[in-house]
């Protein structure tokens, strides 16, 4: 997988010998000699060779780290690592005059980070002792929208209903609270002074790899590179808080290192170090809420994370927030090891909804988006109030328009997420928002929103804006109560599968929307801060604290038996219409505490990917296997259901049955899965082992795919504003393409929907991985009226998209920029 990113580069490279050794006359043609290509380093990931940019690239070294060394019964010092590493480093700089070399890196990961023009990187490959070279690709932190910051009389310890809905305070009550357990959290740092915080941080606090000192305090006010953050603090109190907030390991200890600075973002140079240097501080258990969007193993942070926790700490990491599609998980939630988390939303009342406007205007499509409380939706039935047209919604739009006590109206688009809409509309002092869609469809539930939110179709908000222009500027709302859902999959988190590796992620999933925890105020004489944050930066600290839970009830116990006893022990979920979720959706579904302390049997792994099936005729078997462990002090005998649905008779999965395990021992069991790819279509098709040792029985999900997987062709599109007149569109392509389309649309027409201008170009034979094409901001095909050649006009949103396509399927990603 890795290596076919560098196909194009390998096949240029093979030319270039090849002629340069029958350039050297006609004699070289009967020479027996020929110079070999060259062995060369892994090229791991997406790289753009066509750009000239300083990048950053993490060098793997083929010499172990001292963990990996450990692991694998060798011996390893640091200084023999430096050693290495230095000579390594003058090869690089010989190489590639320009690099420069920052982190370094010999503990899980060995190896350091580096700068250097994009088109220098394969320079690197033939440089002796390097293993392989990896993208450093930029992370944020995976909660959505910005949070709101409560009042004194918003909030109180039972607001944080998270906890008792998993199970926590039953953990407490049998006397499990995370005492003598350690928690680094990887994020935007911490807030130790905070008064729900401050009992849980030691003298030493962690680490600040942004300004590189031992005070990991968040982001200030005012701070002049950039944002202040609260994040970190965030995760912490959802961790360990133990104040006016209980976290689910209310007196475990807390570590944090500071790896995202202003705005809460960062990298992977900064990540690895982080990990590092938590595994060797001693933690346990390591929270990552942070990722990226790319479906694409990191494997600099996987390999990092995979060794900290071959050295016992149990990683933990957030899923993503570009759900609800299939194929939007992002690293670090696309790693092997670490236990990967969704985010869930807690029970909810439906509710139905309609308005209308003044003069008697109906607008049927009319739905509940999301609300902060049963009380505030009600609040809002038979209630008549002006409303105010504020475009995309952004806080600049909101300024000089007065919505105070009004409602307001909202289009979708501009690239602003629907939180941050309502968000701005609460903060210019709206008592409610409507949000119609810029596009043919129906806009998703977004549980959660801090105001009141109703959503309506492209055509209702529409005609919303026409009754506006025709001074009909009141709308009256019709509000009641229509049913209760369960705990339900949050729209935002993300799916698996992950790409190469074909695993099910996330692994379990956790709370995530409307999560209430401490945040900073940066003002000692009101400490007291919180806030109600969603995403599965949310649900991650849910899993991490029952970690540390299980950690202290069995501390005998390895990461892989912590990851497996809370697999085994979740709680299947169903979306609002009873329909079981996909494992690819809630992984083996949602975590529940006490459960997973208490059982007495583990199944690792906690589910299986058996692949690819690409024979087109006949039947192909694949193996699998995995361990069973009583941890009981009864013998049990365990029996084994496969239920691969409708496909079972194309699929056939078979195992032991009538297993006997003594008391305390394990054993493994095989998995032998037949597929007839001739009976199936082109996919992926899900499945369940389901495991019973005669009174209690748990599921274990598993996945295969038939011929080439349906991930998208098309992954990611950014545009680059060179000046005079010239862009770069760049596009991700993970297998290459057979064509694609480039193709604009005007994004911002005031109360209009997008308008499809025409194509820019067509491209054929794309190779795999990252693709620059220039661009000269021109409409080469245009449509609607827009003549051929037309040139787009500066200050207007545009969306530009690719559409790719790539044996048999095709698919659609794009950006949304504003012209300058």
């Amino acid at each position: 997988m890795a290596k076919k990113y560098f196909r194009s580069f390998l096949v240029t490279l093979v030319f270039l010998l090849t002629f340069s050794t029958l350039g050297t006359g006609a004699s070289a043609v009967n020479q027996t000699e020929s110079k070999s290509v060259p062995d060369l380093a892994n090229l791991v990931g997406n790289f753009n060779f066509s750009s000239s940019k300083t990048t950053s690239v993490i060098v793997e070294l083929d010499e172990p780290s001292i963990v990996e060394a450990k692991h694998k019964g060798k011996t390893q010092t640091k200084a023999n690592l430096s050693k290495k590493r230095n000579q390594v480093k003058t090869d690089v700089s010989a190489a590639v005059k320009s690099a420069k070399v920052n982190r370094e890196y010999d503990y899980v990961f060995s190896g350091f980070a580096v700068e250097l023009p994009a088109n220098e990187v394969p320079a690197l490959l033939a440089v002796p002792g390097v293993k392989a070279v990896y993208p450093d690709v930029t992370y944020t932190v995976t909660s959505v929208g910005k949070g709101e910051l409560l009042a004194e009389d918003e909030y109180s310890p039972n607001m944080f209903a998270s906890a008792p809905f998993i199970g926590a305070n039953k953990a407490w009550d049998a006397g499990f609270t995370g005492e003598g357990v350690t928690v680094a959290v990887i994020d935007t740092g911490a807030d130790y002074t905070h008064p729900d915080l401050d009992q849980a941080f030691g003298d030493y606090k962690g680490w600040d790899f942004v300004d590189n000192d031992n005070d990991p305090q968040e982001t200030p006010k005012g701070d002049p590179r950039g944002e202040e953050t609260a994040h970190g603090t965030h995760v912490s109190g959802t961790v360990a808080a133990n104040g006016v907030i209980k976290g689910i390991a209310p007196e475990a200890t807390l570590l944090a290192y500071r790896v995202l600075g202003p705005g809460g973002s960062g990298t992977t140079e900064n990540v690895i170090a982080g990990i590092e240097r938590a595994v060797q501080d001693g933690a346990d258990v390591m929270n990552l809420s942070l990722g990226n969007s790319l479906n694409d193993p990191d494997y600099a942070t996987s390999i990092a994370l995979d060794w900290a926790m071959a050295e016992g700490v149990v990683a933990v990491t957030s899923n993503g927030n570009s759900g609800p599609a299939n194929w939007t998980v992002g690293s670090p939630g696309t790693s092997r090891d670490a236990i990967s988390v969704g985010a869930t939303q807690l029970p909810y009342n439906e509710y139905k909804s309609s308005i209308t406007t003044t003069g008697g205007g109906s607008y049927p499509s009319a739905k509940v988006m999301g609300f902060p409380s049963d009380k505030e939706i009600l609040g809002l039935n038979g209630k008549e109030y002006e409303f105010v047209d504020v475009g995309f919604g952004s806080p600049a739009e909101f300024a000089g328009k007065d919505v105070h006590g009004k409602v307001a109206l909202i289009s979708r688009g501009a690239g602003i997420a629907f939180v941050d809409k309502a968000l701005a509309a609460k903060a210019a002092g709206a008592v409610a928002a409507i949000i119609y869609n810029n596009v043919a469809g129906e806009i998703v539930m977004v549980p959660g929103t801090v105001i009141p939110t109703i959503r309506t179709a492209l055509e209702d908000g529409q005609k919303l804006l026409a009754e506006l222009a025709k001074g009909n500027n009141k709308v009256t709302f019709g509000i009641e109560y229509d049913s209760t859902v369960g705990e339900t999959m949050a729209d935002f988190s993300s799916r698996g599968p992950v790409n190469s590796t074909w695993m099910i992620k996330p692994d379990v999933s956790a709370p995530g929307v409307n999560i209430t925890s401490t945040v900073p105020t940066h003002d000692p004489a009101n400490p007291h801060g919180y806030a109600s944050y969603q995403g599965t930066s949310m649900a991650s600290p849910h899993v991490a604290g029952t970690a540390a839970l299980i950690l202290q009830a069995n501390p005998g116990w390895s990461v892989q038996d912590v990851k497996a006893a809370l697999m085994n022990t979740t709680e299947e979920l169903k979306d609002a219409k009873g329909n079981v979720y996909p494992h690819n959706a809630q992984g083996a579904g949602s975590i529940r505490v006490l459960d997973a302390i208490t059982t007495k049997t583990l199944a690792a792994p906690g589910s299986h990917s058996f692949g690819t099936f690409l024979k087109n005729k006949g039947k192909q078997v694949e193996k699998q296997q995995y361990t069973i462990k009583n941890l009981s002090k009864e013998n049990k005998t365990y029996s084994f259901k496969v239920n691969m649905g409708e496909n079972s008779n194309a699929i056939k999965v078979s195992t032991s049955n009538n297993l006997k395990v003594n008391a305390g021992k394990s054993q493994s069991v095989n998995l032998n899965v037949q597929v007839d790819a001739g009976k199936l279509a082109q996919g992926y098709y899900e499945g369940t082992i389901t495991i019973s040792d005669g009174t209690a029985t748990f599921d274990v999900p598993t996945i295969l795919f038939v011929q080439e997987p349906d991930y998208p062709r098309a992954e990611y599109v950014g545009v680059n504003q060179l000046g005079d007149g010239q862009f770069e569109i760049e596009g991700l392509f993970p297998g290459g393409a057979e064509s694609v389309e480039l193709f604009v649309y005007l994004s911002n027409t005031a109360g209009a929907p997008v308008r499809y201008l025409g194509d820019i170009a067509v491209y054929e034979d794309v190779a795999p991985g990252y693709t620059t094409f220039a661009w000269d901001g021109k409409i080469a095909v245009g449509v609607n009226g827009i003549p051929n050649g037309f040139k787009l006009p500066a200050g207007n949103y545009y969306n530009v998209y690719a559409y790719a396509t790539y044996k048999g399927q095709s698919d659609l990603a794009g950006v949304n920029f504003l012209l300058k």
